[in-house]
């Protein structure tokens, strides 16, 4: 019945949503009149709330479904991205390897630094299947010496410790702990799943957030990267719950969002569908 009535609405809503999206590639209509363009655009407008209501039911609708198999609260676990989600940079990338690189000779502008970052990262890494085996150090000295132009060990060590202490993270929710505290009160299990070297885990404890957390999933341990489906496997197990009672936050659609739902988990996008842990908290029924 919700099916069939989602589809009727589909059917209405095809011709305004057209006239929509005619209207934002500029293309022409066949009337030209400005009578015939407000209505156009009305219809638009029209089209988009409708469209909106209609996400909305059709969110209610899956909501009503878990509650219906799972109870009040709808996930057993939440697995969440590190870098992007749980933690961020406390100053840009570019401004740190410039700093610390010009006692060592670095001389490219940040925005060069950027640049080149973005390049080397975006090639394949050629050593093995994975970009973090262990420490990470051989994929790392690759970008930092690809990025700056040096090579100086000193400089990479200096770099590479830095990324390891807490002065170069801040946790980017800062009402997280208080509700990672209600989650696990609740009941529910929660892990980090994140493409990362070795460091993540004492980079967890000097942030003071690693007993927030039942299992760390990380992608030099398991020998799988996100969006590998692997790692979420991993992760479900390690909490023991099966994958479809877990929910994973990330920042990213290709790796975390995209990646969790091909292990049978869903996902919601950090930054588009959920903006604070509270946020996701309060959608599977924890009260904060």
């Amino acid at each position: 019945m919700a099916a069939a009535r989602l589809r009727s609405a589909a059917a209405r809503l095809r011709p305004g949503l057209a006239a929509a999206a005619a209207g934002a590639r500029g293309e022409r209509r066949p009337l030209g009149t400005a009578a015939a363009e407000a209505v156009a655009s009305d219809a638009g407008a029209v089209a988009a709330g409708v469209l909106a209501r209609w996400e909305l039911m059709g969110a209610r609708d899956y909501y009503d479904y878990r509650r219906a198999i799972y109870g009040d609260i709808t996930h057993k676990a939440i697995l969440v991205d590190a870098a992007g989600t749980l933690l961020a940079p406390t100053e840009p990338m570019a401004q740190v390897y410039r700093t610390i690189g010009q006692k060592y000779g670095v001389e490219y502008s940040e925005s060069e630094i950027l640049m080149r970052y973005r390049r080397a990262y975006a090639q394949p890494w050629g050593r093995s299947r994975l970009r973090y085996v262990d420490d990470g150090r051989p994929f790392w000295q690759y970008i930092v010496s690809t990025s700056t132009g040096c090579s100086d060990l000193e400089y990479f060590e200096e770099l590479y410790q830095y990324y390891t202490t807490e002065k170069a993270w801040h946790l980017c929710d800062p009402d997280a702990g208080r509700v990672f505290q209600a989650l696990r009160k609740a009941g529910v299990k929660t892990a980090v799943v994140s493409n990362f070297d070795t460091r993540l885990r004492p980079l967890l404890q000097a942030l003071k957030c690693d007993h927030w957390f039942d299992a760390v999933a990380i992608s030099a341990e398991v020998a799988a990267e996100k969006p590998n489906p692997t790692i979420f496997l991993k992760a479900c197990e390690l909490l023991g719950v099966k994958p479809e009672e877990a929910v994973h936050i990330g920042d990213d659609r290709r790796n975390d969002i995209w990646g969790a739902r091909d292990a049978g988990c869903d996902a919601w996008l950090w930054g588009s569908d959920v903006h604070s842990f509270k946020e996701v908290a309060e959608r599977i029924g924890v009260e904060v």
